[in-house]
């Protein structure tokens, strides 16, 4: 790989700035004279709002304003929240209930925001919010992840959101019920809570008769149409920033009530108001993510083929549509439906239903960690029931490399793979031939030790489209991408591609994201899209610079453009000693009043998406006398196809293996019966610590991708895709021959024990 990134693996340049506390987030930069926003929200799940008195609040020491859906509706702000609907089995689309920016007439969860309190501090805005009238007549509440109950919202009777389906139903049946060998298996998989570093939190300001939002997100151009939108206001009379962003992983992609309340109160006031959510706060509001149960049937033939899938999912919407909610769980969950296996008949099926708690969207893989945890669960459970090795079924059913390019039932077409390939170098790197001997040094410590394998598939998903802009200044140049770092590494892999292709040095270039006024478009970070999506953009932009650059050089040396090139550091002109720099001739332009040279652009669109793929092995060790359990070994190999820099790949991979491992082991999401969220805190709620997650053994196999011209496939949410299922199947490795019969995510030691004792009373029993 000589000419595209190089593969080199730089340190991340941002991490100086971020680790000694130079960091600019939002809490940082918001104006020093900014009003303080609070929002009063339900303390119940569901109930109608029988008064709602504020006379007395607005009265109060320092408060400026507060707001209700009234006071939004009466000002003429658009109250509803958009959310995607999706196609139901029938023809028809799914629910769309209203998802005001505020409370109207009835409370659906608890944290949902009843009244803004803007006022001179946080003291003076919680004193009015305690001051405030709310009474609210409590109505029964569905928690079930079921059809039925008493219904949330008149548009589903049945608190059905959606029923939705893909493939051939008929032939899938057919094809079971003439199938050699039959597995169902039921798969749940928990809800958890995002926990970003950095909580939600913006900012608005009225600067020159326009209006400033700045916020923590994924990107500025949804946000800059959802606020013209809300607010009635002329797109080019609003800008939209986002400073350093501590985390994001889907949730911040989202819209939020409070974004659209601050500005329109800065608006409204014509001071700057803030907003910073309390961690409580955002466990309460924040869009959740996973929470879905899955009936899955694989069918086999004699010689354990698969002939069939059929998939039953229901999946939990919270109390409103968010925004891409209905999406994931269907469109993007089926595009890795049969992940790498050469299967093309098979059926899905996925009811969303609404329930009293927060509302669920993307969270780090959208849709498709929840489709491999589902297929890869069903494979090992078949493998065991079957009686044959796990490792040994996925490589009967492996689509081949001389099967690709690759149509898959769902439509989506893979460009190229080798599966076998992975799986080979993880066998090795995992040292599977040793596993004997550590399960028998685990059994004679008493411990119980088990392996778990997933091998997945994703795709990236996101805006296919991107801009690059370079911009040549006297210190340098700057690039300005339409994506937006959240912690990813972005300014050091940008600056990095840049300098591989132009010969600038790194430390000359400066990475612009994040400001809907300097960069035109940008479809922001989500899907595993950025490296590859922007850095094709890069790619364009710099042929258009060599093009222009060489044409320049050409007209002032009286030479034709033919013999002009550009060795990656150096322009050269046959039969001339110029070699200038990129830079050099930069500054030639500019002393020669061609600054028009200076500043280029290009906007690509790939046609299709890359699919990264992998190989996750968790090795996990059981103490039956405490249900502790320990992931002791961890190993990856990916296909992320070329890459720019490995060390960043590497360390986006050992960061979603650590959620997923936490998915795995401690963190679950708990209501009680009346809808009160009893993981409020980290008292509670169970984040993964540093002693939970081993070393991470990683390396790579690359069979790089037909679909971009860097042959890239993206990495970003790679980890957590493959480690629900590779930590799950381990637990029930290890479990196997206790009679323990079935255990869910997460494996808390309490209910590891708890299995472990009803299996050893039912063996007393028997």
């Amino acid at each position: 790989m000589e000419k595209f990134g190089k593969s080199q693996s730089v340190k991340r340049v941002e991490d100086v700035r971020l680790l000694t506390g130079h960091g600019r987030y939002v809490d940082d930069i918001a104006p020093t004279d900014a009003l303080v926003a609070y929002f009063l929200r339900s303390s119940v799940a569901h109930g109608e709002i029988a008064a709602l008195d504020i006379d007395d609040a607005r009265q109060m020491p320092g408060v400026h304003l507060i707001l209700t859906v009234a006071d939004l509706e009466e000002a003429g702000v658009d109250i509803a929240l958009a959310g995607t609907t999706v196609k139901n089995r029938d023809g028809s689309r799914g629910a769309a209930p209203l998802r005001p920016l505020l409370a109207k007439d009835r409370v659906r969860h608890v944290g949902e925001a009843v009244a803004m309190i803007v006022a001179d501090d946080m003291a003076a805005a919680k004193d009015a919010a305690e001051a405030i009238g709310l009474d609210i007549d409590d109505l029964p509440v569905h928690m079930d992840l079921a059809v039925g109950g008493n219904a949330i919202h008149p548009e589903a009777p049945e608190n059905l959101a959606f029923d939705w389906g893909l493939g051939d139903e008929p032939a899938t049946k057919a094809a079971i019920a003439d199938a050699a060998h039959v597995v169902t298996v039921d798969v749940f998989d928990n809800r958890v809570i995002v926990n970003a570093m950095e909580a939600r939190g913006c900012f608005a300001e009225i600067t020159d008769g326009r209006l400033h939002f700045a916020f923590g997100g994924q990107g500025v151009w949804g946000m800059k149409s959802d606020l013209a939108k809300h607010l009635g206001m002329e797109a080019e009379d609003i800008r939209v920033t986002n400073p350093d962003v501590g985390g994001g992983f889907g949730m911040k992609a989202m819209r939020y009530p409070e974004y659209i309340c601050v500005a329109h109160a800065a608006r409204a006031l014509g001071r700057p108001v803030r907003w910073f959510s309390e961690r409580t706060e955002a466990m309460l509001s924040d869009n959740a993510g996973r929470d879905l149960t899955s009936t899955a049937t694989l069918s086999f033939d004699a010689n354990y083929k698969i002939t069939a899938y059929h998939l039953d999912t229901m999946a939990n919407m919270g109390a409103y549509n968010s925004q891409f909610a209905q999406a994931i769980q269907t469109d993007l969950f089926a595009k890795v439906l049969m992940g790498t296996y050469d299967v093309q008949t098979a059926y899905m099926r996925t009811r969303g239903v609404f329930t009293n708690t927060t509302p669920v969207d993307a969270y780090r893989g959208a849709g498709r960690p929840e489709a491999i945890f589902v297929l890869e669960r069903v494979m090992d459970e078949a493998a065991r029931k079957l009686g044959v090795d796990p490792w040994t079924l996925r490589e009967k059913n492996f689509i081949l490399p001389a099967q690709f390019p690759y149509t898959t039932v769902s439509g989506v077409t893979y460009d190229v793979g080798d599966f076998m390939q992975v799986l080979n170098a993880v066998a090795r790197d995992a040292d599977r031939d040793g596993l004997a001997g550590r399960k028998a040094a685990s059994a004679a410590a008493g411990k119980l030790r088990g392996q778990g394998l997933c091998y997945y598939i994703e795709s990236i998903l996101g805006d296919p489209a991107e801009t690059t802009t370079v911009e040549f200044v006297d210190s340098g140049a700057k690039i300005f991408v339409g994506t937006q770092s959240n912690g990813q590494g972005h300014e050091t892999v940008y600056a990095q591609f840049l300098s591989d292709q132009t010969g600038i040095p790194a430390d000359q270039i400066t990475v612009v994201q994040g400001d809907s006024d300097q960069i035109a478009t940008g479809g922001g970070t989500g899907g595993s899209r950025s490296v590859t999506v922007q850095n094709t953009a890069t790619l364009a932009t710099v042929e258009i610079i060599l093009a222009e650059f060489s044409a320049f050089l050409a007209e002032q040396e009286g030479v034709d453009v033919g013999k002009v090139s550009f060795d990656d550091e150096r322009f050269r002109i046959a039969g001339s000693n110029l070699t200038p720099t990129m830079l050099e001739v930069a500054d030639m332009a500019r002393d020669a009043g061609r600054d028009d040279l200076l500043t280029q652009s290009a906007r690509i669109k790939l046609d299709n998406r890359s699919f990264p793929n992998g190989a996750h092995v968790a090795e996990v060790e059981i103490d039956p006398e405490t249900g502790v359990v320990t992931v002791d070994r961890y190993t990856v190999v990916d296909d992320f196809g070329n890459l720019i820099n490995p060390m960043l790949a590497e360390g986006q991979v050992h960061g979603g293996v650590a959620q997923g491992i936490g998915q795995a082991l401690t963190e679950r999401v708990v209501f009680d019966e009346d809808g009160q969220l009893l993981t409020a805190s980290f008292m509670d709620y169970g984040m993964p610590r540093a002693d939970d997650i081993p070393v991470i053994g990683f390396s790579t196999e690359c069979t790089p991708s037909l679909y971009n011209p860097m042959g890239m496939k993206g990495c970003g949410e790679a980890g957590t895709v493959g480690a629900l299922a590779a930590v799950s199947n381990a637990v029930i490795d290890a479990l196997e021959g206790t009679g323990v019969k079935r255990i869910d995510m997460p494996f808390t030691p309490h209910r590891i024990w708890e299995a472990l004792q009803e299996a050893k009373g039912n063996s007393a029993a028997a």
